[in-house]
């Protein structure tokens, strides 16, 4: 009798299912939340969970590391905006995930980490491969679990996914012990999540946005800030649609690029450290460079009203912070309150959903129409991207650098410089692919030579800044979007970092395609030792300094051995038809581009420094 009762309980509760092991019912979880696709390493502690994926319809892909597991989950949740999943045994394999699960909680992706680890009566007492995952992930996850009772998985795993993917997303961990795989239960598959104290539909009041609706009427230099957080709301239709309803230009965060369409007439592209000139200058305003002991001067001012929706102002935007938007009155819209008033003090700070918030803005435009403002504002950003568009040419430097010298022998017509590898790229294109980096100068030139037209098109290690990201993303965005063209665009420091995910993109057939920038160089770190060390090399050549001449690694010869196609491009006269093959190829491929080391990015505001001090000519 007491068995019926408390079945006919479980079946109010959710679904009753057979008897199985914990490994069992953890897939059946997995496959209920509708995962099609794990990034997962076996080890003693979660080998029992790989066995039961042989008998799942999941599809495991094997990385070659567990951090590259980690960042193809990441590439997978970023480009559909579903949770990503990736596991890893104890001990070593779990603290591999911790880059992985660092990255996620800083770009808000949503990701799903699952650990094994040691049994039960084995924790706390140094066993082979025990760390304490739980503990060492607790300030770089949303939330985590450690499991102790097999019929607490179904609940657990069902809001795991639940905090994952909602409000402001973010990766959740599940530790498993050993002996709770093996353990046999008859689970109870809850069918809703209720979990007293998480609320994360967080909407804006009438009154709040009424507010916004009366600021931009008296405004006459508006801007919208947007960030990372349109993307992951799904609220870059609900952006653009107010955006042009209003008239109101849009620059963006990397986080935010794709948000809002960048070849639209409203764009001003992403702004901070290595930004659009125009999209800081319409932020803080245009001054004249400083002189003897004057002071820079403002000969033009920024906008007067700063709508910030989904954004941190983090420090590569911001520079010094409170030099930041000086003159403008700012609105802060996010569904986290913990980012409010943080970094930059709001005079409208406002927690909600940015996408119910926009939509229910273009609605109160449409009750209340916004009256035409001057077309002063719209002129002066026109006259400054005019002024400033990103821009670069082959100088003396350039010519004069033995490293090209060496490797162009009387070709140096033909150098490559990396900003038109990219261009080249986009126009080969149509500015379709999804594009991924690794961490560095590749990186604020993709984002710089791309335009994105559309959200989750550029995937990007962007508050971490982790290196080696950009390979392993490609294939988990490659895996997610198999009609899609992907392709990494990355450095040689960074891509050496993960290289041995080649063996994945091969031996999975995902055909992710990347595109080295090779300089021989950290090249970030080295553009800062030209800028403020007198170009004193510390430790950022990665060549072979006892064979300057000779290009090292040989990428070719590294790929060719992970039976991946690569070509070396030294030439600019070979490098269209070299992408162009690139992109027709059907399996993975690689193009290893040399480019001279004396590039440096521009804009370039440096850290704590001010829109004034802004670097931007060539």
């Amino acid at each position: 009798m007491i068995k019926t009762t408390k079945k006919a309980t479980a079946r109010k509760r959710g679904e009753l299912g057979p008897a199985m092991s914990g490994s069992e019912i953890l897939v059946a979880c997995l496959e209920r939340e509708g995962v099609d696709t794990i990034f997962a390493y076996p080890g003693g502690a979660s080998m029992e969970i790989h066995q039961a994926l042989t008998r799942s319809k999941i599809r495991t892909v094997l990385p070659r590391h567990e951090q590259g597991g980690a960042f193809a989950a990441e590439g997978y949740a970023r480009a559909t905006g579903r949770a990503g999943v990736c596991m890893a045994t104890s001990g070593p394999g779990a603290t591999n995930l911790v880059t992985g699960i660092a990255d996620a909680y800083m770009d808000s992706v949503p990701l799903i980490a699952i650990t094994g680890q040691v049994p039960q009566a084995m924790i706390g007492k140094g066993a082979f491969q025990e760390t304490d995952i739980y503990g060492m992930t607790l300030p770089v996850v949303k939330h985590s679990y450690l499991i102790t009772d097999i019929n607490e998985i179904p609940r657990i795993v069902k809001e795991a996914f639940h905090i994952a993917q909602t409000g402001r997303p973010g990766p959740v961990l599940i530790d498993i012990p050993k002996n709770v795989q093996q353990a046999k239960a008859q689970p109870v598959f809850p069918k809703d999540v209720h979990m007293r104290g998480y609320n994360p539909d967080k909407r804006a009041s009438d009154l709040e946005l009424n507010e916004i609706i009366g600021l931009i009427e008296k405004s006459e230099r508006p801007l919208f800030y947007v960030g990372g957080g349109i993307i992951s709301g799904n609220a870059s239709e609900e952006l653009k649609r107010f955006a042009e309803a209003a008239q109101i230009p849009v620059t963006t965060t990397i986080m935010g690029c794709g948000a809002f369409p960048e070849t639209h007439l409203l764009s001003l592209r992403w702004l901070g450290m290595h930004g659009a000139a125009y999209a800081n200058w319409a932020v803080s305003g245009e001054f004249e460079p400083a002189k003897d002991s004057i002071g820079p001067k403002k000969i033009a001012p920024g906008a007067d009203l700063l709508l910030a929706f989904g954004v941190r102002f983090d420090d590569r935007v911001t520079g010094k912070v409170e030099k930041f938007c000086e003159s403008g009155t700012i609105v802060h819209v996010d569904i986290d309150p913990s980012e409010l008033n943080k970094n930059k003090p709001a005079h409208l700070p406002i927690v909600g959903d940015v996408k119910s918030a926009w939509r229910r803005l273009a609605d109160m435009i449409q009750e209340r129409p916004i009256q035409k403002r001057s077309e002063a504002w719209h002129q002066q950003i026109a006259s400054w991207k005019a002024k400033a568009p990103f821009g670069y040419m082959v100088t003396d430097e350039v010519m004069k650098s033995q490293h090209m010298r060496d490797h162009l022998k009387g070709h140096e017509s033909e150098v490559i410089l990396p900003q038109m590898t990219i261009e080249m790229l986009y126009e080969l294109s149509h500015g379709d692919a999804i594009i991924t980096t690794g961490v560095g100068q590749h990186q604020m030139w993709a984002a710089q030579y791309y335009k994105f037209k559309h959200p989750r098109q550029f995937l990007t290690s962007a508050g971490l800044g982790a290196m080696g990201y950009g390979y392993p993303a490609a294939l988990g965005a490659k895996v997610a979007c198999p009609d899609k063209e992907v392709v990494d665009i990355d450095g040689d420091g960074s891509f050496l970092m993960n290289i041995q995910e080649l063996a994945t993109a091969h031996i999975e057939k995902i055909a992710a395609k990347a595109i080295i920038l090779n300089n021989q160089h950290l090249g970030m770190v080295m553009q800062w030792e030209d800028r403020f060390f007198n170009s004193n090399r510390g430790h950022t050549y990665l060549g072979d300094p006892d064979n300057r001449k000779q290009i090292y690694p040989d990428y070719s010869a590294l790929c060719r051995s992970f039976n991946v196609p690569c070509e070396r491009v030294m030439y600019k006269k070979d490098l269209g038809a070299a992408i162009q093959r690139m992109l027709d190829s059907k399996e993975p491929y690689v193009l290893d581009v040399i480019v001279p080391y004396t590039e440096h990015v521009l804009p370039f505001i440096p850290t704590g420094r001010t829109v004034a001090e802004m670097i931007w000519k060539l």
